[in-house]
């Protein structure tokens, strides 16, 4: 048995907070508190100890979706002259997963299991602070089954972590107390595909009045049916964005197109009509999107994670994209599984 915690693909912070003073450490305890001033108020407004000192994972969300970005958008905030504008551009959300100290209680000699409890009766979540998602798994079939579900969600893997007493607190040491499980894969797919928007979802902030992300789907030939594989709302520039609503605006239709097959509800449907050129990190199970469901396994489907636009496609027409067979090949060509310590 252990507990297993989603690993999220952020940066490690150490939050030491003495009344409304918050300073924020990396794990090599370089003070980044310059670089992440929200992360700080989240701190600040939510840790309801007077003094504390805990720990967890900041991740880059996207403004509009509010879907986890990679660790690299985070390093944006580095850039010690435009952090406001960073801020904006690249929020994060905090998943607190330890707590060493609360109001001159020493936690580090207690096990894992108690430290959390005291993390969690501090801790006033709200929707861009809170607990790492966890789960208590007693087989490994369980193991691999939270595994998959942190996948499809944006995470990087998982972490177990031991339920023994002796499970103390090891500053800079993760031996097998905890031990993360995650996926080897490289930064892109090992080919690019061709996609069709058959939806789209509006933006927020400064993506407002246009459109968001794009709902995509890879084409299933033996049902003559469009199965979603992702939402793309990276890689294209402000120029392209702009574009968006009139380029489809020939294609939109008040309901979603009957050869499309979607459990996502987009704000807008289209017409299966225009093909993109897409992009990502890899091919991860999912529950939400309909690409291969059931194929690979029961009750998900396939979907491309961290997806981004590369081009447009007009040479093709929504028959000649990506089929579904073809991203179940390139799942199983990438699935390759290691344990790390």
């Amino acid at each position: 048995k252990c507990i297993a915690e989603y690993k999220y693909d952020g940066m490690r912070v150490q939050a030491h907070k003495s009344g409304n003073r918050v300073i924020l450490y990396s794990r090599r305890l370089e003070n980044v508190t310059q670089y992440f001033p929200d992360a700080c108020q989240l701190i600040r407004d939510h840790i309801k100890a007077k003094e504390a000192i805990v720990e967890g994972e900041v991740v880059a969300i996207d403004p509009d979706t509010g879907d986890l970005r990679p660790f690299q958008e985070l390093m944006h905030r580095r850039r010690k002259y435009e952090i406001e504008k960073a801020m904006e551009e690249y929020p994060v959300s905090i998943f607190m997963f330890d707590c060493l100290y609360v109001d001159g209680e020493d936690l580090t000699l207690k096990p894992y299991t108690e430290r959390r409890k005291y993390l969690m009766d501090i801790l006033e979540e709200s929707d861009r602070i809170k607990l790492a998602h966890y789960k208590l798994i007693s087989s490994p079939r369980e193991l691999e089954e939270f595994f998959e579900q942190a996948i499809a969600e944006g995470c990087e893997g998982i972490m177990c972590k031991s339920l023994m007493p002796n499970a103390v607190y090891q500053s800079g040491v993760r031996g097998f107390l905890w031990i993360k499980y995650k996926r080897d894969y490289k930064a892109e797919l090992a080919d690019t595909v061709d996609l069709v928007a058959v939806g789209a979802f509006w933006g927020k902030g400064k993506r407002a009045g246009t459109y968001g992300a794009l709902l995509m789907a890879a084409y299933d030939p033996e049902s003559d049916v469009f199965r979603t594989v992702c939402k793309v709302g990276s890689g294209f520039t402000d120029e392209d964005l702009e574009k968006l609503p009139k380029m489809f605006e020939p294609y939109i239709i008040p309901h979603k197109h009957p050869r499309v097959d979607s459990k996502l509800e987009a704000d807008i449907w289209f017409v299966p009509a225009i093909v993109m050129e897409v992009t990502g990190a890899e091919i991860t199970l999912s529950p939400l999107h309909t690409c291969a469901w059931g194929i690979v396994k029961e009750g998900a489907g396939l979907a491309i994670r961290f997806p981004r636009f590369l081009r447009y496609r007009p040479d093709k027409r929504p028959e000649d994209a990506t089929t579904v067979q073809e991203i179940v090949d390139l799942y199983k060509k990438q699935r390759k599984i290691t344990m790390r310590g």
